[in-house]
């Protein structure tokens, strides 16, 4: 019996996923908090004091009446349904891979972090476009017809940027398309926002399944990506993974298709968020091989994740964004503890829905600044072991 209710509490703990269930999360900071302003700065010396960096004005967006309207770019191996409904699109089966792309709202009182969606304490039972993140619209097209649209939209902007987001485990394709829209938003990015939704079943309750879901996944997304670099004439590609989904990101940059230097190049960072890997399979085996590629890595963890917490007790072996009982910390990845900042009851989702992690990740984007160029982070050195924390 005991036992059977620690299963049952690690598996109710395991309520995660950073771009799932955590739309009625409330920001940390509050509403009328200033944003800071960016400001381009000089590479500095590791002793230098940085100075503050700020989340940009949005990008230019089509606008309607009292909401802006966002489009990303998605490819996934869900199955489509019958559904009319543009949330409903796609199911939680794995499929072939389609392609297309997403317009969603963004309701001019947005607040940063937030996913908004229809609360019964405020009598909200539909959705509203002026006020929540819906999404209008999502078309399916054909592989070529995509890629010819996606080039289009990078080539709109001189940067010819584009991020790739995988999420993680217990998330819906509409989750994963709506957070994908607020982290353009809110990060002001220039560019094309793309999502990869593998066949997660956005349950709680499924996270062993889910685990076999994104084994499965391994060899399309490797194909997706590598697809993506040759086809999209992005020249500055951003690629950014939260919990699970990271596990498809480093197989595919552990894998022989970044022997090509020519699409090495293109990958200006790497940003693992709380990465859902066992910590010493990730330094022995997955760190060496990324490493090769050349690109900046960013690790983020934290020593209040219970999701990750609870991952480790089935695992029975440490996660890799887990901060205590030790920080992943190695040289050529810059390790960010963010065990600081406030954010949900799970402490798991600190990369999409808080102000602090979001103005770090804007400074790494849009400036390229490393770790010790960020003003919100400090060093801490233990041995021969390097790494940041957020000092506010």
């Amino acid at each position: 019996m005991r036992n059977l209710k620690l299963v049952l509490i690690t598996t109710l703990v395991l309520v995660l996923n950073g771009c799932a269930n955590l739309e009625n999360n409330q920001i940390s900071q509050r509403k009328d908090e200033p944003v800071p302003v960016p400001t381009v700065s000089p590479v500095l010396p590791p002793t230098a004091t940085p100075k503050p960096s700020p989340v940009p004005s949005p990008p230019e967006l089509e606008l309607e009446d009292n909401y802006a309207i966002i489009k990303t770019y998605f490819a996934t191996e869900r199955n489509l349904t019958n559904k009319n409904s543009p949330a409903d699109k796609f199911g939680n089966n794995d499929s072939e891979i389609s392609y297309g792309f997403c317009e969603i709202s963004i309701p001019m009182g947005h607040v940063i972090g937030e996913v908004e969606t229809p609360s019964l304490l405020r009598l909200e039972f539909r959705e509203d476009p002026v006020k929540h993140m819906v999404i209008l619209k999502t078309e399916v097209e054909q592989k070529d017809e995509y890629f010819s649209r996606l080039s289009e939209e990078i080539r709109k902007n001189k940067s010819r940027s584009a991020f790739v987001f995988i999420h993680g485990y217990n998330v819906s394709f509409s989750d994963a398309a709506k957070r994908t829209a607020q982290m353009a938003h809110d990060l002001g990015f220039q560019g094309a926002p793309v999502f990869y939704s593998w066949p997660s079943q956005g349950k709680p309750l499924l996270y062993t399944f889910d685990e076999q879901m994104v084994e499965r996944a391994r060899f399309n997304f490797r194909a997706f990506l590598e697809d993506f670099i040759k086809r999209s004439d992005a020249d500055n590609i951003y690629l950014i993974a939260h919990s699970m989904g990271n596990r498809l990101l480093v197989d595919a940059l552990s894998s022989e298709i970044f022997n090509n230097s020519i699409l090495r190049k293109k990958i200006k960072e790497i940003v693992l968020a709380a990465p859902d890997i066992d910590a010493k399979v990730f330094k022995t085996d997955i760190a060496p091989k990324m490493l090769s590629i050349g690109a900046p890595i960013t690790l983020y963890a934290s020593s209040n994740d219970r999701a990750l917490a609870a991952s480790k007790k089935i695992h029975k072996h440490p996660r890799a964004g887990q901060a205590k009982p030790t920080v992943v910390a190695m040289a050529g990845i810059e390790t960010i503890d963010a065990s600081n900042i406030d954010t949900d009851f799970l402490g798991h989702s600190y990369l999409v829905n808080t102000r602090s992690v979001l103005n770090d990740l804007y400074d790494i984007i849009t400036y390229s600044k490393r770790a010790n160029q960020r003003f919100s982070l400090k060093e801490r050195v233990k041995g021969s072991e390097r790494y940041w924390y957020f000092s506010q």
